[in-house]
This record gives C-alpha cells, sequence and structure tokens, in this order.
C-alpha cells in the first residue's frame, strides 16, 4: 500500500517490488531491484527514507524516519523479518537479522552485522565489516559492544547518549507524560494520509 503522508508521496523503482501488504508511508524512495516483503512497514514521519538498489525488506519489517534523523539504506542490504531501524544510516552489504533494532542517530558502516535480536543504541556507529552478536547490545562512538548480562556497562555508556532526547526530542525531565502528549500529536498527521495505490 503506498500512502501520501505530509504532502509526499512514495517512489518506487519500476523494477523494484512491494508485496501488496507492505505499506509506504510518505517521503519514502526504493532503488532498483529492491524488495519490500508481506507486512512491511517504511513510514517517513517527516524525514525522509532512501533503499538502495538490490535490498531485501523482509517480512514485519518497521523502517522509520523523521526530520532530524531520515533513514539512508544502501546497496544489497538485508533487513531481516521482525527488525526495526529507526532514524538510523545502514551502509552498502550491511545485514541486520530478525529482530534486530537499530536506533535514531546510529550508523551501521558497510559489510557490518547485527545478528539476530542484537541492538545498536542511539548515536552509536559499527565499523565496516563488524559484528554485534546474537542478542547483543552495541552501545557508543566508537561502539562497545557488549552481552545483555551486562546491563550496569551498556547503561554507563548508554546515559550519555541521550536517548529521550535523541528519539523524542526532548530532555528526560520533560517525563512521560509531555512525552506522550508530545506524540500523540505529532502522529494525529496521520488523520489527514491518502492512500494511493
Amino acid at each position: 500500500m503506498l500512502i501520501e503522508h505530509r504532502g509526499r508521496r512514495p517512489v518506487v523503482d519500476p523494477t523494484a517490488t512491494v508485496a501488496p501488504t507492505a505499506v509506504l508511508s510518505g517521503d519514502v524512495r526504493i532503488g532498483p531491484r529492491t524488495r519490500v516483503l508481506h507486512g512491511a512497514v517504511l513510514t517517513a514521519e517527516d524525514g525522509a527514507i532512501t533503499v538502495g538498489a538490490e535490498c531485501v525488506v523482509m517480512e514485519h519489517a518497521l523502517v522509520r524516519a523523521r526530520s532530524r534523523h531520515p533513514v539512508v539504506i544502501g546497496d544489497r542490504v538485508l533487513v531481516g523479518p521482525h527488525a526495526h531501524v529507526n532514524g538510523a544510516s545502514i551502509g552498502d552489504e550491511a545485514f541486520i537479522a530478525t529482530g534486530a533494532s537499530v536506533f535514531p542517530g546510529a550508523v551501521v558502516e558497510a559489510g557490518a552485522e547485527v545478528r539476530i535480536n542484537g541492538v545498536v543504541q542511539v548515536n552509536t556507529r559499527i565499523p565496516a565489516g563488524e559484528v554485534v552478536p546474537i542478542a547483543w547490545v552495541a552501545v557508543g562512538d566508537p561502539a562497545r559492544i557488549l552481552p545483555p548480562e551486562r546491563h550496569d556497562e551498556i547503561w554507563d555508556v548508554q546515559r550519555g547518549l541521550d536517548f529521550v532526547g535523541t528519539v523524542y526530542g526532548v530532555p528526560v525531565e520533560e517525563g512521560m507524560r509531555e512525552i506522550m502528549r508530545r506524540q500523540s500529536e505529532f502522529y494525529a498527521a496521520h488523520d489527514d494520509d491518502e492512500v494511493i495505490d
């Protein structure tokens, strides 16, 4: 399904395939011979999503962009089922496995892998060819890649990365009441969406 959002429409290369149950919303550009499979959602809230050539965005993946955090996915990238790419840059020939999460401001460089259920935190850089192992967490720039049971070490780095400010654009002191008031208002822009195909 192609949806006009905030006056912007998806553009799909004629050699690409978008499954009938996939959703492309807003300023989404799909490159040549790229395949977007069933249930995938690519939603450009008020920032662009650009997907290169010969990529596969698999079932139920979510790719989300906002103005301060566009999404750029290079060529020959796999975004696995149930993966979450939010406001990040993914280099050529990178592998984002099933259930992996890549958060705003993150950069996964060319040929890097984020394996099953791996997490790349906000404002974190994964160097070219590096691997985030299954269920591990990458945090910081340069990235420290740690197993989830080392939560205290992860948090020591993550605390300084400003997750709330990066993702929601507000200081952490605002609290959930203000964050959710703003989020509800922001997503109300979908009230004016128009299905174009």
